[in-house]
């Protein structure tokens, strides 16, 4: 699923499931008016359940048409799914937002 939130200074994408082989056109689809948008555009990545090599190329064509087009692109709360694949790809540089995991209910702190 992709829902996108328009604000006034920026737009808030979030992606939840899969972003696979099986999805990745109807995500194109459904990312295409958005990535035309002048405003920033930041997409929550934390409820990404799966990503395969169709999911990134489809991030990294986003942020190739937002740089064309000068304008900011933020993949903000990578899943553990997104991290994974990021490090096995050697992509967090070629993304250059930090990889920050959200946290988890009920992990303990100090153990």
């Amino acid at each position: 699923m992709f829902t996108v939130r328009k604000q006034r200074y920026k737009c808030l994408a979030r992606v939840e499931g899969e972003m696979t082989i099986y999805n990745a056109e109807a995500l194109k689809e459904k990312l295409a008016p958005v990535l035309a948008d002048k405003r920033p555009l930041e997409i929550n990545l934390a409820d990404v359940s799966e990503i395969d090599s169709a999911g990134v190329q489809l991030l990294m064509m986003a942020k190739k048409e937002r740089a064309a087009q000068e304008h900011k692109l933020t993949l903000t709360e990578h899943s553990p799914a997104v991290v994974d694949v990021f490090e096995l790809m050697d992509l967090a540089g070629y993304f250059n937002d930090p990889l920050v995991l959200p946290g988890r209910k009920g992990a303990k702190h100090g153990t």
